[in-house]
Parts: structure tokens; C-alpha cells; sequence
């Protein structure tokens, strides 16, 4: 989950999240040999509804360093998570962000665009500041998490 066989464990906020030493909101949507999707956690500040992370088990820094298996899940992942997200959830655009800026550790954010969303507040980050986006908590993160999952169960 963390590292190869005989590497150092590293400590990471998502090793850590996978390694359930810290909660975080909703429940798992998607989890495999190499990635876990679940939905974005704010520390107790109201979430986004369908801003998801999909993170790489394996503690690396960037794309650059995952391996062709690694790569095949993430890659499946985000356009089964993104196509979810569409048809259960009803967004119109998914926007895809890997940074690593605060954490270096692989992870990507999708953040759904829902019909409506103004042009001053389309791109992943900016659909935040939307006084009129939908924000949600713990309960609806949790159905949110359920729909999506039984959605992506459809995919394969």
C-alpha cells in the first residue's frame, strides 16, 4: 500500500489516509491493487458535492513514477469516476488537477461543473467560490460516495 517490499514506510497525509490512521468524509467509492477513490475531506469545512481524489496506493511524487500497471488503473479510474459523475450526478464537465504541491504524494482531483455554474466560476477551484455551489456534508457525501460506487461497478 505505502511502498515496494523491503522500501521505508513513508509518513504522508494519504498513506496515512489509506492506512486508516486518519478518517476523512464519505465512504470509498472505488479501490484497487493501486488506486482508492473516495471524496475530497475539507477538515469539517463544507465539501463540494462530486469533488472526488484519486490516489495512487504507492507513496511517489508524480505521474512520472507510477509503473504501465499503476498508470492502467489511474488512467481507467478517472475516466470511470468522470463518466459516474456525469451520469449519476448529472455534471456537465469534469475537471481533472494534479498539482503536489502540499502533498507529494500522486493524487488527483476531478471536480464536477453542474448545469448552471456560472463562466466566472468555471474551473476546478473556482467552482468554490459559486455562493450558490452545492456544498454538502458528511450524510450526502456518503450517498454521493454510494451512488458513484454503484455506478463504476457498472462499468466493468
Amino acid at each position: 500500500m505505502l511502498s515496494k517490499k523491503g522500501e521505508k514506510a513513508v509518513s504522508c497525509f494519504i498513506c496515512d489516509k489509506h492506512r486508516s490512521i486518519i478518517k476523512t468524509a464519505g465512504t470509498t467509492i472505488y479501490e484497487n491493487e493501486w488506486v482508492y477513490v473516495g471524496h475530497i475531506d475539507r477538515e469539517g469545512k463544507p465539501n463540494y458535492a462530486g469533488h472526488v481524489m484519486i490516489d495512487l496506493k504507492r507513496h511517489v511524487p508524480g505521474m512520472a513514477d507510477m509503473t504501465g500497471e499503476e498508470a492502467a488503473a489511474f488512467g481507467i479510474a478517472m475516466s470511470r469516476v468522470s463518466r459516474a459523475l456525469t451520469e449519476s450526478e448529472g455534471a456537465e464537465h469534469v475537471y481533472a488537477l494534479v498539482s503536489g504541491n502540499s502533498v507529494p504524494h500522486l493524487h488527483m482531483h476531478l471536480v464536477a461543473r453542474y448545469p448552471g455554474t456560472p463562466e466566472e466560476h468555471r474551473g476546478a477551484m473556482d467552482v468554490y467560490d459559486w455562493e450558490k455551489a452545492p456544498m454538502v456534508g458528511e450524510e450526502e457525501i456518503v450517498s454521493l460516495c454510494m451512488r458513484l460506487k454503484e455506478r463504476m461497478e457498472s462499468y466493468e
